[in-house]
């Protein structure tokens, strides 16, 4: 659901920005209880968040307008990678795992170990240990092919991979939720 066109939450927003809801000391709100999640282990509480945000994705996952529609969004990269690896795994299709290629070219002293290279994840690329499936939705990084839509952020669903290509269908636009 589009949160502009859900008018008990703009409300609510309204309320929080204007001052007018009830507040916690000078920094906190007191959220409904109809849209809190309750914690109970990191895990057992993160399965429950994805579950709201996609219920039924068995049933689901080769439907590009389902996935287009929904988004979790984190504040650290650390976060999304635990959560893309989360998400990975409930795809109920076989799993292709690619892996990065690390040299550091004029390095005679070994200052840059692998290990080490393979530990980083730089803003802008993927972990060194990609796991995709079929269906499964990914974001382009790059500009590809700005004439044919291939741009950084267009959003895909994998159709099919090889040993180093992926095969992916641009997901229309149309289903899209919006920020404003």
């Amino acid at each position: 659901m589009r949160a502009q066109s859900d008018t008990w939450f703009s409300e609510y927003l309204l309320r929080i920005g204007n001052g007018t809801k009830e507040m916690i000391g000078a920094d906190y709100v007191c959220l409904p209880d109809d849209i809190v999640i309750g914690y109970n282990t990191t895990e057992e509480s993160i399965d429950k968040f994805i579950e709201n945000v996609f219920p039924c994705l068995q049933n689901n996952a080769t439907l590009g307008a389902y996935i287009s529609s929904r988004a979790i969004l984190s504040t650290k990269n650390e976060h999304v990678d635990e959560l893309n690896a989360m998400m990975i795994d409930k795809f109920p299709s076989k799993e292709k795992v690619y892996y990065s290629f690390d040299p550091v070219d004029d390095d005679s002293r070994n200052n840059y170990l692998i290990d080490f290279l393979n530990s980083i994840t730089p803003n802008g690329l993927p972990p060194h240990v990609l796991k995709v499936k079929t269906n499964c939705p990914v974001i382009l990084l790059r500009n590809l092919d700005p004439h044919n839509g291939l741009c950084n952020g267009t959003r895909l669903m994998v159709r099919a991979f090889q040993d180093n290509a992926i095969g992916a269908e641009i997901v229309k636009e149309e289903n899209n939720f919006q920020f404003t």
